[in-house]
């Protein structure tokens, strides 16, 4: 029988989980990890797609056949993650074959009854599947899939991936991929999946210093603390995007996202109302893929992020013009190239270091991410986001159409006095 899980109207009953294995026999062995793949969150999104319940074709079955096909080509996702005693405890995929672990499960309602433009975790958790009373990261297989059939016939999609095995591009990409075996078609871009592109040097040469792990002392004893802590969506249209950039004078070109980062950056500091002394950090996430010398291969399957940090003064974050912030910002991005990328590979080859999170909010986007595009044969999925963010201290930057125009939402957490006071700095752009 299925397992019923209730939360506010949604009933989800889940059906006990198989392995889908590689429709053909794959490569056995070891698969290597660089110092990039160091995340070990796990990243759970959601696909919600229309079906109609006259269409005689499954979501399920077209899926996990589709599934079983494509993991012939990415066939890492099939194993387990390991420590290799050979080479110092290193993380590392054995590529047993076992299988992605893979979920049915029905909800009591039509898809339409859930708000999906809402950060609920609690609810949006219930369409990705989660292993009872797991305890470390070798009891999770690197992905996990629930497809949930709701009584309108759409179905949600959810998923969960390991951030050990692939980072946010090459995630699309995998989805991507599936969704053109769902439909008969030839992979349009195939998984390049050799890692030891990114292997440390011999010798090693750490020639730059590393901020991003840097422990910034704590000051603040004026600091919210004790707080129930809330999430929103915080939404950025175009006209407000457009006033936050007018206030930027700068001789260098501002992205959007250049801007809005650091608008977030200087308000987060004033709603939190640090002590002035205070180190306060932003670590920008920036896709390197085109940042190595030569660029990697298209279709390079894993991590090709870098983590690169602004810090300042919460003085000078409040006080300066938002010119300023975003100089530092833009100064952090431009500070990632091949050669400050190889440093990193070896100072983590020699540190194994854990970036610490303490005053710091690390800025991701996904934008560029084609996420909503995939089509498993019932168009592109109507609703995409993540179940929650993967840090407390993450920000991630949607991007939505609305009414034909490009919005930015800001999907955050802050204690609920901070949340007010960011929220009345967004207010007052207009």
């Amino acid at each position: 029988m299925g397992n019923y899980v209730e939360n506010y109207d949604l009933i989800v009953k889940k059906w006990e989980p198989v392995l889908v294995t590689p429709a053909e026999e794959t490569k056995r062995g070891i698969y290597f990890l660089s110092n990039v793949d160091e995340d070990e969150n796990l990243v759970r999104t959601i696909y919600c797609y229309h079906h109609k319940k006259t269409n005689d074709d499954d979501p399920s079955g077209v899926i996990k056949n589709a599934l079983s096909k494509v993991l012939v080509h990415y066939h890492p996702l099939a194993g387990r993650l390991v420590t290799t005693t050979a080479d110092e405890g290193r993380l590392a995929v054995d590529c047993t074959g076992e299988g992605v672990l893979f979920v049915e499960a029905e909800a009591n309602c039509s898809m339409g009854s859930i708000d999906f433009s809402k950060p609920d975790a609690e609810t949006r958790g219930k369409l990705v599947y989660e292993i009872p009373g797991v305890k470390s990261i070798f009891q999770i297989p690197p992905l996990m899939i629930q497809v949930t059939k709701f009584k309108c016939g759409g179905f949600a999609l959810g998923l969960a991936f390991s951030h050990f095995v692939a980072d946010g591009i090459s995630a699309v990409e995998f989805i991507n991929s599936w969704g053109e075996t769902a439909r008969g078609l030839p992979l349009s871009l195939p998984p390049f999946l050799d890692r030891t592109l990114l292997r440390a040097r011999t010798p090693l040469r750490v020639e730059h210093h590393h901020s991003e792990y840097d422990t910034l002392p704590n000051i603040s004893s004026d600091l919210i603390t004790g707080e129930e802590v809330v999430y929103r969506y915080i939404r950025f249209d175009q006209d407000m995007i457009c006033k936050i950039k007018q206030e930027i004078i700068t001789n260098n070109k501002c992205s959007s996202y250049e801007a809005i980062a650091a608008f977030v950056w200087k308000a987060r500091a004033k709603a939190l109302m640090m002590s002035g002394d205070q180190l306060m950090r932003v670590l920008v996430v920036v896709n390197v893929r085109d940042k190595f010398e030569p660029r990697l291969p298209k279709g390079y399957f894993g991590n090709a992020i870098k983590y690169t940090a602004a810090t300042c003064q919460a003085r000078d974050l409040v006080d300066q013009p938002l010119s300023y912030v975003v100089g530092l910002v833009q100064e952090a991005i431009r500070r990632v190239n091949d050669e400050h990328l190889r440093s990193t590979i070896d100072y983590n080859e020699i540190r194994r270091a854990i970036r610490p999170l303490g005053f710091t909010y690390i800025s991701s986007t996904w934008s560029g991410l084609a996420f909503g595009s995939t089509n498993f044969g019932w168009g592109e999925a109507i609703s995409t986001g993540p179940v929650e963010l993967p840090v407390d201290e993450g920000i991630l930057f949607l991007p939505r159409q609305e009414k034909g125009k490009m919005c930015m939402y800001a999907f955050m957490g802050l204690p609920v006095s901070a949340m007010g006071n960011f929220e009345e700095l967004v207010r007052q752009i207009n």
